[in-house]
C-alpha cells in the first residue's frame, strides 16, 4: 500500500470532506476530493483509491436517508447517469484528466454565475426534463473520471427546490448507483489492483466519520444556509478544478 506521509496527509482531509458530502450537507465540496488527492498521486489511481471508500459511504447515507429519496425524479436521471458512466469508461484513454478537470470546472463556474445572477423567481416552473436527462448523463461521466458528478447533477436539482432532506436522500441514491456502476469499468481499465485497494482500506474507517456529522447536520440546518453552502462548493469545485487544468 501507499505509506508517504504526504499522501496521507491530503488523503485524510479528502475522506473527511467526501462523507459530508455523501450526506448532501455542502454536497458540492465533494468534487475537490480527488483533486486534493492528486496533489500526491496521479487522478486515476487518487479516483480508484476512492471508489472502495465512495461505497462505504453510500452504504451508510443509503441507510439514513433512503427512505426520504424522490422516486420520481430518480426514475428520470439514474438511466442517464449510468449511460454517462459507459461514455467515461470508453472516453478514458483519450481525454486527459486535465482537459475534464478544465470542462467540469468551467461548466460548474458558468452555471453557478447564471443561477447566482439571474436566480430562478418562486414562480418558475421546473427546468425541462430533457436537461435533466443531459446533465444526468455529464454527472455520470464526470463521476466517472473524477468522482465529481455533483456539480453538473445540481444544476437541474437545485432549481426543484426539493427540501434538504429529500435533495439529500435523492443524490445518496443517485451517485449510489453510479459508484456501483463504475466497479467493473475500473477493472476493465486496469485500476483495481491491490496496492490502492490496501490503501483503500487504511482509510476506511475514517469514511463514516464525515457521513455521520454531514447526515447530523443536514436534518437541523435551514434550507436557506443549506443551498448557501451548496454554492460555495461549487465556486470552490470549479475555481480548483479550472487551476488544475491550467497548471
Amino acid at each position: 500500500m501507499i505509506t508517504d506521509p504526504w499522501f496521507y496527509a491530503v488523503a485524510i482531509p479528502a475522506v473527511l470532506l467526501l462523507g459530508v458530502s455523501k450526506s448532501g450537507f455542502g454536497a458540492g465540496f465533494g468534487a475537490l476530493a480527488v483533486p486534493m488527492m492528486a496533489l500526491a498521486i496521479p487522478v486515476p489511481q487518487a479516483a480508484a483509491i476512492l471508489l472502495p471508500v465512495l461505497l462505504v459511504m453510500d452504504a451508510m447515507g443509503l441507510a439514513a436517508l433512503m427512505r426520504d429519496r424522490d422516486r420520481g425524479l430518480l426514475r428520470l436521471l439514474m438511466p442517464a447517469g449510468l449511460m454517462g458512466v459507459v461514455i467515461g469508461a470508453l472516453l478514458f484513454g483519450v481525454l486527459s484528466s486535465k482537459i475534464v478537470a478544465g470542462i467540469v470546472g468551467v461548466t460548474t463556474l458558468m452555471f453557478l454565475a447564471i443561477h447566482l445572477l439571474w436566480p430562478p423567481r418562486a414562480d418558475a416552473p421546473p427546468p425541462p426534463r430533457w436537461l435533466g436527462v443531459v446533465l444526468g448523463a455529464v454527472s455520470g461521466f464526470t463521476s466517472f473520471v473524477a468522482h465529481a458528478g455533483g456539480p453538473p447533477i445540481g444544476f437541474y436539482v437545485l432549481p426543484l427546490r426539493l427540501s434538504p432532506v429529500v435533495f439529500s436522500a435523492t443524490m445518496a441514491v443517485f451517485f449510489a448507483a453510479i459508484n456501483l456502476a463504475k466497479w467493473p469499468a475500473y477493472g476493465w481499465l486496469g485500476l483495481i489492483d491491490l496496492r490502492n485497494m490496501l490503501t483503500a482500506l487504511v482509510l476506511l474507517p475514517i469514511a463514516p466519520l464525515g457521513v455521520l456529522v454531514g447526515v447530523r447536520w443536514v436534518r437541523r440546518v435551514s434550507p436557506k444556509l443549506f443551498y448557501r453552502l451548496f454554492n460555495l462548493g461549487l465556486l470552490l469545485t470549479g475555481l480548483k478544478l479550472v487551476s488544475d487544468a491550467l497548471r
